[in-house]
């Protein structure tokens, strides 16, 4: 089945674009089991708490590396070969190699192997993937396709933020949690793969070819590519961090993994409710007027956690920061999509723009070093620098959006 026939009638299935973005649902369940709960209490169960920031930003770093080369080297091959699931395929068995090695790992050095295994894995799997909603989707309802994966991703987070938090309070151990992931993850490839057919190469064959070095020398692309680097470091500066600010800052008393988790349900409750809205709404007033405000919210919301005088307003603010972070994840990739300039070329220019997701993961390093020292000058002043240059980050997003020609 060709591209043609399979999203460009006037009418597509809502079902059809669930089935598209399946794999982002179990790829965000991942991330945030793994990257919120898992890897943090593994760092301090290997090195300890003097030197959490450090050895898990250092992982963090590290698995970035692979994250910024992958997407636009296998993105090329994809596009070389006409092909996008056998990417999908093999990259999702690989990633949950990588899971179980984690979850059997004895100590600090194998456990970061593991890591690098499932970075490698999951960006062969998500290079091509992320493809599909430009070369499948028409310009004029991306919005609603970008709102529904959107929907997806906090969908997975929901999941994966509920799992956290029963698996914590029933203290199971967290070979289920590692399990889960696995399960989860392939069961959403299969979905992808099932139902939505490999694209046709008829249209890649008709298009103009331009090379990756001219990219940025496209207006749209370029400033595309800026803002999203900026909001990406916006949520790295606080995202890796987030459950040791919770144990040393809100709660001490109380198991930090488990009180993340709640906040973690909060931020994905606000976005679940702006996902859907802010791609509709996208499509019908522009992309930057929704962007505009959850820039603003997110920002707010950063400098408001420094000030937060107990758990419950900590609990509200996450709330609306949900809301920003789903209005904006709701709109982030049919901006991407409406700035790719070549239809023979997709998976290696969102592989190019997937550069601005990842490189600020490399900050991670230096701001675990960062918010380690600023503890030491003084009680909590890591996390007052780390989480003032996430919000200074999403406001300048929202400044230099302004320069990107909207597409409706």
């Amino acid at each position: 089945m060709s591209s043609t026939n399979a999203f460009s009638a006037a009418s597509v299935p809502v079902s059809r674009y669930f089935s598209l973005s399946a794999f982002w649902f179990g790829s965000s369940f991942h991330w945030l089991l793994l990257l919120l709960i898992l890897m943090p209490a593994s760092v301090v169960r290997f090195v300890g708490d003097e030197q959490k920031g450090t050895y898990l930003g250092l992982m963090l770093g590290v698995g970035a590396v692979i994250a910024l080369v992958m997407p636009p080297l296998v993105g090329a091959l994809s596009d070389r070969l006409g092909r996008r699931m056998v990417f999908l395929r093999w990259g999702a068995v690989i990633n949950v190699l990588g899971i179980v090695l984690m979850a059997l790992a004895p100590g600090y050095w194998l456990f970061f192997l593991g890591f690098l295994v499932v970075q490698f894995g999951n960006n062969l799997a998500t290079a091509p993937y992320s493809a599909l909603i430009p070369e499948l989707v028409r310009p004029q309802e991306r919005g609603r396709a970008s709102g529904i994966m959107g929907f997806l991703q906090a969908g997975g987070q929901l999941l994966g933020a509920l799992c956290a938090f029963v698996f914590g309070l029933l203290q199971i151990p967290a070979l289920a949690s590692y399990a889960s992931i696995a399960v989860v993850l392939l069961l959403s490839a299969l979905v992808t793969l099932h139902f939505i057919p490999e694209p046709q190469p008829r249209e890649r064959e008709r298009a103009p070819s331009i090379p990756w070095w001219r990219l940025f020398a496209l207006q749209a692309f370029l400033w595309v590519f800026v803002t999203r680097v900026l909001f990406s470091f916006g949520q790295y500066s606080v995202q890796p961090f987030l459950q040791f600010y919770v144990g040393d800052v809100l709660n001490r008393q109380t198991d930090a993994a488990t009180v993340t988790s709640v906040m973690l349900l909060c931020i994905i409750v606000g976005s679940i409710l702006s996902t859907l809205i802010g791609g509709r709404l996208s499509d019908r007033v522009g992309r930057k007027p929704v962007i505009y405000v959850a820039g603003v919210l997110m920002a707010a919301c950063a400098l408001l956690f420094l000030v937060a005088p107990n758990l419950p307003v900590a609990l509200a603010f996450s709330f609306v920061f949900g809301l920003g972070y789903g209005a904006f994840v709701s709109v982030d990739w049919a901006l991407g999509s409406d700035a790719m300039p070549s239809a023979k070329s997709y998976a290696r220019d969102m592989g190019v723009w997937h550069i601005a997701f990842v490189a600020p993961q490399m900050s991670s390093a230096p701001q675990g070093l960062l918010l380690d020292w600023g503890n030491r000058q003084s009680e909590h002043l890591g996390y007052t620098l780390v989480f003032g240059i996430a919000a200074a980050c999403f406001l300048l997003g929202v400044v230099l959006i302004r320069q990107i020609r909207d597409v409706r």
